[in-house]
């Protein structure tokens, strides 16, 4: 139990160091985007005469994103977050997964349990580290526990499987931390593309129905910011998606080894007592 205790003190740290960085990228990826859209894109020599409310010089696309507007640097912000966030959960990810590859963790750890091997099994854990053999060597040491004090099999099934349980519920909230982030991102992503679009269109048609002789360059500008956004806002929500979405399968997989190895575990104590009881 004191473990227990310890292991959650040290999730709670984590948890608050993970919201604290999430907090920090969101307003550093905003800020950085705002920086790049007003001194990068808006440099007066992107613009004929030097003015950023003229039109730009033809060909420089850095010009054309500035003049999709304000929603441009909303929806550049987005996308970092979307590449920051997606990073970062592939490097911890990376880490639960652990030293070696899961799979052959996993068939070794089965071996050893298999032939009895508790303690060697326990050494595969600790040489592996993450969040697998971190559950798999808690499931492990109630298999010994329930050993010594000579549990029945049914007992002894529930005690492991409700070790397993419990550790696995201290570690897997790390893993799908900032995941909610990545998905909201998707949604975001598309409505403040729509909204540039908008308001893009919006100016478009003002353009039109400004006096008897339409304005041709502020419907273009106003076409330009429209479509500006949308394929912003299109590529800010594909990458959250398809980043979502991996690292979602990567988690199943990570639950999947760990119900293997607690299913190995629980077998292997059911045949010791079959071995005792005809002994």
């Amino acid at each position: 139990m004191a473990n227990a205790s310890t292991q959650k003190v040290e999730k709670k740290g984590e948890s608050k160091g993970s919201n604290l960085f999430a907090g920090l990228a969101i307003v550093l990826c905003l800020i950085v985007a705002a920086l790049v859209w007003k001194f990068i894109m808006g440099d007066p020599s992107n613009f004929q005469h030097g003015d950023p409310e003229g039109h730009p010089i033809p060909g420089n696309y850095l010009a054309m994103v500035y003049k999709g507007g304000y929603v441009v640097p909303v929806l550049m912000g987005l996308f970092l977050m979307s590449v920051v966030f997606s990073i970062e959960r592939l490097i911890m990810i990376g880490k639960a997964a652990g030293k070696a590859n899961v799979e052959a963790f996993v068939k070794k750890v089965q071996t050893q349990i298999s032939a009895g091997n508790i303690n060697e099994a326990i050494a595969e854990c600790d040489k592996q580290q993450g969040t697998v053999a971190n559950v798999v060597r808690a499931g492990l040491l109630k298999y010994e526990e329930v050993k010594r004090e000579g549990f029945d099999s049914e007992r002894a099934e529930a005690a492991i499987q409700q070790e397993i349980e419990e550790a696995t519920s201290l570690e897997m909230p790390m893993l799908e931390k900032n995941l909610v982030v990545i998905s909201t991102l998707v949604s975001i992503g598309t409505l403040c593309g729509l909204l540039g679009t908008v308001t893009g269109m919006i100016k478009a048609f003002s353009a039109l129905g400004a006096g008897s002789t339409p304005d041709s360059a502020a419907l273009a500008n106003g076409i330009s910011e429209a479509l500006i956004n949308t394929a912003t806002g299109i590529a800010t929500s594909t990458l959250a998606v398809i980043a979502y979405n991996a690292f979602t399968s990567k988690i199943d997989k990570l639950t999947y080894s760990i119900d293997e190895a607690g299913f190995t575990i629980a077998q292997t104590y059911r045949r010791f007592r079959a071995r005792a009881n005809n002994a």
